[in-house]
Order: C-alpha cells, then sequence, then structure tokens
C-alpha cells in the first residue's frame, strides 16, 4: 500500500527575511502581530512618546505553534524592538485564552520538511535567528505566558528575561514523543535553571508542569488566575496549590488525579473561554513601570550579563543542533512528526514505539516497509 495516503507539500519555501512584511493583523492568521502600545504609569496615564511593544504569535486554530512565515515575523518584530529608541520593553505574547506557542507547525513540519533535510537546514537557521533575535534585543524581554507554553514554545519563552503566566498555561517538552529533541534551546538553559536530574527529567520526559509546579522550581516570575467566575476570582482547579506533604512526599503543583482532575477539567473547560487576563497584565505593567525608571543603558547592560550565561551554552551547541535536527528529518521526525499530523486520518498521534524498538534490534532497514509497520494505518 506504500504512504501515498500522507499529505506532503511540494511548494518551494522561501527562508530569506524581509523585515516587517511578515507582519499581519488578526485576520491575516496564521502571522505575527507586531504593535507599540502606549507605555502607561500605575494610574493609566498615557507617557508621550514612549511604548511597550507586543509581538504576538497569532496562529490560534493551531495553538500558536509558529510557520516559517511567523519564524520571519518574530525575528522581525524584535529586531524592530530592539533598536526603536521608544520602545522601553517588549513583550512576547500569543493570540487567545489557550496557548502561548506548542513549537514549531507540525503540519508544515510533516507535510514539508519531513525527508528534506537541507531545507530543514535552512529552516533551523530561521529558528536559531529566532532565539538570538530574543537573546540580542536591547530591551528586556517578558514573556506573557496566556496558555500552554509547549515544545519550541518552551524553548522560546525560556530565552525570554522574565515570564509571567497564568495559571491555566502547562509547560513541557514534547520532542522524544514526536521524533525530535528539545534543542532549541532547552537543553542548554534548563540546566542552569534546574538541579541537573530536574533538568534531565524535564528534558526527555514529555512530562507536562502546572506554572504553579514551574514557580515553584523557579522558572517563571510569577503566576497569576485568569478565571473569574460571579465576579471573583478562582485558582486553576486542576492543580493542587496547598503546601502540603503526602505520604513524605511534596505535591504543591501537582495535577490531581482521579474524579477531582476530571470534575476541575470540566469546569475548566467550562469557563476559560472566557479567561480574564485582568492579572496578568497588571503585573506585567508593573514590571514595564519599574523598567521605564532605570537608566536604560545600565538597564540592558545589566539584563544582557544574565542573558550571557543562557547565550553561552546556546551558542556553543545551536549549530551542530540544527545540523543533527536537519539529519533527523529523514528518520525519527519523520515519523513522530507524519504520525501527529496524520492523528485524525489513523486514530494514532504516536507511531508504535515498541514495534520500532523491535525493529532496529532486528537490524531492520530503515525505509519505507520499515515505517509503515509502526505508523498507524487509516480508519475505515
Amino acid at each position: 500500500m506504500g504512504l501515498d495516503w500522507m499529505p506532503r507539500d511540494n511548494r518551494i519555501k522561501d527562508h530569506n527575511l524581509h523585515t516587517d512584511m511578515y507582519w499581519g493583523k488578526d485576520e491575516d492568521a496564521p502571522c505575527v502581530v507586531f504593535e507599540k502600545r502606549p507605555l502607561k504609569d500605575p494610574k493609566g496615564n498615557v507617557v508621550d512618546g514612549l511604548y511597550v511593544a507586543w509581538i504576538r504569535l497569532n496562529n490560534p486554530r493551531q495553538y500558536n505553534s509558529y510557520t516559517t512565515e511567523m519564524v520571519k515575523g518574530t525575528i522581525a518584530g524584535f529586531q524592530n524592538a530592539s533598536t526603536d529608541r521608544s520602545v522601553v520593553a517588549a513583550i512576547f505574547t500569543g493570540t487567545g485564552p489557550y496557548a502561548f506557542c506548542t513549537g514549531g507547525n507540525t503540519k508544515e513540519y510533516s507535510e514539508y520538511y519531513s525527508m528534506r533535510p537541507d531545507e530543514y537546514g535552512q529552516y533551523m537557521e530561521l529558528f536559531n535567528g529566532m532565539v538570538d533575535a530574543i537573546l540580542q534585543c536591547k530591551k528586556p524581554v517578558i514573556c506573557r505566558v496566556n496558555g500552554m507554553r509547549v515544545a519550541g514554545g518552551q524553548e522560546i519563552g525560556m530565552a525570554c528575561d522574565l515570564s509571567i503566566a497564568s495559571d491555566l498555561a502547562i509547560f513541557g517538552q514534547a520532542g522524544p514523543r514526536h521524533g525530535s529533541a528539545p534543542d532549541g534551546g532547552s537543553s542548554d538553559f534548563l540546566p542552569w535553571y534546574l538541579g541537573i536530574e530536574d533538568a534531565m527529567w524535564n528534558c526527555i520526559s514529555c512530562e507536562m508542569w502546572s506554572a504553579y509546579k514551574m514557580k515553584a522550581k523557579t522558572l517563571i516570575s510569577k503566576v497569576v488566575p485568569v478565571l473569574k467566575v460571579d465576579g471573583k476570582w478562582v485558582r486553576n482547579p486542576m492543580v493542587i496549590t496547598d503546601k502540603y506533604v503526602e505520604g513524605g512526599e511534596i505535591v504543591y503543583g501537582e495535577f490531581k488525579t482521579g474524579e477531582a482532575f476530571k470534575e476541575a477539567r470540566e469546569f475548566v473547560k467550562e469557563h476559560q473561554p472566557n479567561a480574564d487576563f485582568e492579572l496578568l497584565d497588571k503585573e506585567i505593567d508593573k514590571i514595564i513601570w519599574t523598567f521605564a525608571n532605570l537608566f536604560p543603558g545600565c538597564l540592558i547592560k545589566s539584563v544582557d550579563g544574565i542573558r550571557q550565561k543562557k547565550k553561552f551554552f546556546w551558542d556553543v551547541m545551536k549549530n551542530a543542533n540544527r545540523h543533527w535536527l536537519a539529519a533527523n528529518m529523514s528518520g525519527e521526525a519523520f515519523l513522530g512528526f507524519g504520525a501527529f499530523n496524520t492523528k485524525k486520518i489513523t486514530g494514532n498521534g504516536v507511531i508504535d514505539f515498541i514495534k520500532f524498538r523491535q525493529n532496529i534490534a532486528a537490524g531492520r532497514t530503515w525505509n519505507e516497509a520499515m515505517f509503515e509497520e509502526v505508523l498507524g494505518k487509516p480508519r475505515e
């Protein structure tokens, strides 16, 4: 039967960057929206001539996953914020109540980049440029985590200087489950942020962490509720937010289990579409006002002094990782992204990992026949 049923995109992509031609408006999704919003004082008064740059990933139908064009738009946004004399700080966020960013666009990865390693290598040059643009921005960068920050979204989020999160946000990696590795920053940044075994587990397990657990691990700055029900703020009911010990193990920030989790999830599903980001934006405004009342040169030198520790390992590894990620597009990435992209066709978003390992153990050739065995089959 072969794999002819798998969708493929044969249009050649342009990997060159052309400044602001990749910005758009909400109705242009998928795109990046760049806005300059007036700086306001704590009383809400507009400060003449000073602004905050908002760089917004705008692909809500695909949980703000970034396409090639969106990567270009993000680079252009940070470059513009960096050189604009009137900009005090940059805010990096996503559209809607569900996701900041869930990483690279899996449809594009599967249908265009898989089995085209050189093309993906060019794409990774752009991705590396996106992380560089964040780390080199001459304005402080705040990640406004309005929802899921997963996979590449987690990596570009960690490249930011500070993160303020909705307490409905979840955080984590996805690479080893979907045919890649978290080499877009996570494997470089996490050992700086965490103990070595926490860094290892977060990197490889694909386990999702709550915003409260991220805060407890000092991976983000602040967590605020975004559900407002009957005029009252309600903290994420899916997560244990009491600081207590159960069976000798701290469970603060862990997700509830069983019926308690199911009930809480239904409550969140009902109310999340009307999430209110008032508290989130108030916290961001406080930080920006602090920035505005500092010497700009001394501020960015201080910021760069901290960033340099992240940049050191990122710069050491980014080119080698780019080459491996490109080569991997002809193997495990083809399978992983293909399985995820065709889950509506097959009913399964991952491959048969055990069969795949058995084939490797048997010394099977990596070819279409072997791949067909481990991918799901189209449903009747």
